[in-house]
């Protein structure tokens, strides 16, 4: 099966892009070109989703035209199993998903938003699970203390680490991961498949341009968590791709200039429960400016 093949295959590739102010080393993800829209693998967080269940979930990516999916803990397995889709589930549910995946030809990437305490243990279960699903990359949002134990999980299965953003003034006090250029200077001397979950629609409702918070990540952008909202601000909503105000166009376009390698997780958190048309939407516009842009 096609997923099963992914699974022996390395999880990074490095290569020195081809910026024009700087070779940087960006961490690639191996995604087939058959899976990528302009050279972009562009697909779903099933968090999109989380009305439905993962078997669900992959039908939904797949109607929607995406060929990738980023799982997260907590989506029930299937509509007639309450089981829950995490770290702790059995080798015979990994099997069962990865047998859907390839049922509907879409590649999973990446798991998270999941917590990595600074607990060996814990994080050996995630990585562990990660392994057996074949997903290249974990998002999760830790803690500095827990970076040590990280970067040396990251090193031992070779599977990237993307540190995911909420808005500003989301969490704990004094929450930090908001801010793009805080996530670059945890992560700077780190091993270099540690990076960032951009998530540009949390960006647009903390007032940062997404295409400033991609510069500010250069060289270390795994994972992008994509949506376009209304309007700059906390109470900025998700819209269809275009009718906001985050220069989706200007955002891949930066993407491109940067070499990005990783995956876009479209995270359309409205319609809850009719949004596969809204998606396939926001692929669509994807694609209408991969195409004008080859042109």
């Amino acid at each position: 099966m096609f997923i099963k093949k992914l699974l022996g295959l390395s999880a990074l590739v490095l290569f020195v892009a081809c910026a024009p102010d700087a070779d940087v080393q960006n961490p690639q993800m191996d995604i087939p070109d058959t899976h990528k829209i302009g050279g972009l693998a562009v697909g779903t967080q099933a968090y999109t989703f989380n009305r439905y269940s993962v078997m669900e979930a992959i039908e939904k990516t797949d109607r929607a035209g995406g060929r990738v999916i980023e799982f997260y803990p907590g989506q029930t397995l299937s509509p007639d199993e309450d089981e829950i889709f995490d770290q702790h589930v059995s080798d015979e549910v990994i099997d069962r998903v990865l047998a859907k995946l390839d049922e509907h030809d879409i590649i999973p990437v990446n798991f998270g938003v999941v917590s990595l305490p600074n607990d060996e243990e814990e994080q050996r279960q995630v990585f562990e699970f990660a392994q057996k699903l074949g997903v290249q990359a974990v998002t999760t949002e830790p803690s500095v203390e827990a970076l040590d134990l990280i970067e040396q999980m990251v090193q031992e299965y070779d599977i990237m680490v993307a540190i995911h953003n909420h808005p500003r003034g989301w969490g704990p006090e004094g929450y930090q991961l908001w801010d793009p250029e805080y996530v670059a200077s945890i992560v700077e001397d780190r091993d270099p498949r540690i990076g960032a979950s951009a998530d540009v629609g949390h960006w647009v409702r903390s007032d940062i341009r997404p295409v400033d918070g991609l510069r500010a990540l250069e060289g270390r952008l795994v994972s992008v968590h994509f949506s376009d909202v209304g309007e700059f601000g906390p109470d900025g909503e998700d819209v269809i791709a275009g009718k906001g105000v985050g220069d989706v166009p200007a955002t891949l376009e930066e993407l491109k200039r940067q070499n990005f390698g990783g995956h876009i997780s479209i995270e359309y958190e409205t319609n809850w429960f009719e949004n596969v048309t809204d998606v396939a939407q926001i692929i669509g516009f994807m694609r209408g400016w991969a195409e004008t842009r080859d042109q």
